[in-house]
């Protein structure tokens, strides 16, 4: 009879693990999801800035230069994307839009340019769509580190070595970054 009761826990326990283990494991892929939705709205933040820098070229050599030197510096944002990259992209991206800007202002024709104008509507329509997957993640992020931080399930998190997820924080140097 102890030998039943024994092997009821152990079996008990044992689906609760595998319970707690499947929960860990759904929600670090909604988060892993979410950070790479981000990484796809960058990219295409960062197709639309090379094609506004092509624009330029026709304007200005010496700045289209500078803008293609940033350029360089972009990364792809694969599904191996950390926080901090997804920052450092987005930082990239605001220093290259607002030098855009700057070009813009100086070359009132290219300000002018119908496509520099439908380019720049896009712009604004990414920038929201990444706002907002910013925000999905960071709420994939707090239901995540919710479960894992709650006990007993921070239990079943350390035996299989799974951590807190790190949150996208809103840089406050970003407030003057350039409208677009």
């Amino acid at each position: 009879m102890g030998l039943i009761i024994i092997g009821g826990i152990i079996g008990f326990v044992t689906l609760w693990v595998i319970a707690v283990q499947r929960g860990l494991v759904h929600r670090e892929e909604l988060c892993t999801n979410a950070l790479s939705q981000i990484g796809v709205q960058l990219s295409s933040r960062w197709d639309l800035v090379t094609a506004l820098t092509r624009m330029v070229k026709q304007y200005a050599e010496h700045e289209y230069q500078t803008l293609t030197d940033v350029i360089g510096m972009r990364r792809d944002l694969d599904t191996g994307v950390s926080v901090r990259d997804i920052e450092e992209q987005e930082n990239l991206l605001g220093r290259l839009v607002g030098d855009i800007r700057v070009v813009s202002e100086q070359y009132p024709t290219l300000k002018a340019d119908h496509v520099y104008i439908e380019t720049m509507s896009t712009m604004r329509e990414f920038e929201e769509n990444v706002r907002l997957s910013r925000m999905v993640y960071n709420d994939s992020v707090t239901r995540f580190n919710r479960f894992v931080r709650q006990i007993p399930n921070n239990f079943v998190a350390g035996m299989f070595g799974i951590r807190i997820y790190e949150y996208l924080r809103d840089d406050m140097k970003k407030q003057d970054f350039p409208q677009v």
